[in-house]
């Protein structure tokens, strides 16, 4: 019997849409029969600022118990798929911290050949999605991975529009993920475990 594929979906959320994307990937990547798990990247921002900002504060204390990523959980997966809100048309600092911490992992070939994905959110209509995605795939090309996007792969990405991966738009904060916005993150989580588990395969044969 064939291995069972290991996703890790590691994100960085504020005030919950990006955590709520999360949680939809991680169902999808279930569903699909991976192994799988939830890791949030460390906070970096001093605690006088997340309180000031309620929403902030609750989500704070809603993920709590949600551990934080570490660059083991890297190795341990096939599929990586990794979210985060844009900053500037840039993912967020917290996120690229997280990132920051792979080069032992880069230097020793541990990240080549996994797949990886990406989602992401903004406050505002076009608000650096699609940068944000790409330059997330810039690091993946950097790590030898393979990207793995939902393009136009179904129906619903016409309605969804963002072949790069999925994204949502949540006037800052205001407006949580719709069924478009959490069904492109399924797509993109199923087509990650189906080729991720074809390129492990394929790789041991």
């Amino acid at each position: 019997m064939a291995a069972q594929t290991k996703v890790a979906v590691i994100y960085y959320s504020a005030t919950g849409t990006t955590y709520q994307m999360a949680q939809a990937a991680c169902e999808a990547a279930g569903e699909a029969g991976a192994d799988v798990r939830l890791r949030k990247v460390r906070e970096l921002a001093p605690d006088e600022a997340i309180k000031s900002n309620a929403g902030w504060h609750a989500h704070h204390l809603e993920t709590q118990d949600v551990p934080e990523a570490m660059i083991d959980d890297l190795s341990w997966a096939d599929v990586a798929i990794f979210g985060a809100p844009t900053r500037f048309g840039m993912v967020a600092a917290q996120l690229k911290q997280f990132i920051d911490t792979t080069g032992p992992l880069w230097s020793q070939g541990t990240l080549v050949n996994k797949v990886y994905a990406a989602f992401t959110s903004s406050g505002t209509v076009h608000g650096g999605q699609e940068t944000t995605l790409t330059s997330l795939f810039n690091v993946f090309y950097h790590w030898g991975g393979v990207v793995v996007a939902p393009g136009y792969t179904d129906s619903s990405q016409f309605i969804a529009g963002n072949p790069y991966g999925a994204s949502h738009t949540s006037n800052n904060g205001e407006i949580p993920p719709d069924a478009v916005a959490l069904g492109a993150c399924a797509l993109t989580a199923r087509r990650a475990v189906l080729l991720g588990a074809a390129l492990k395969a394929g790789l041991a044969g």
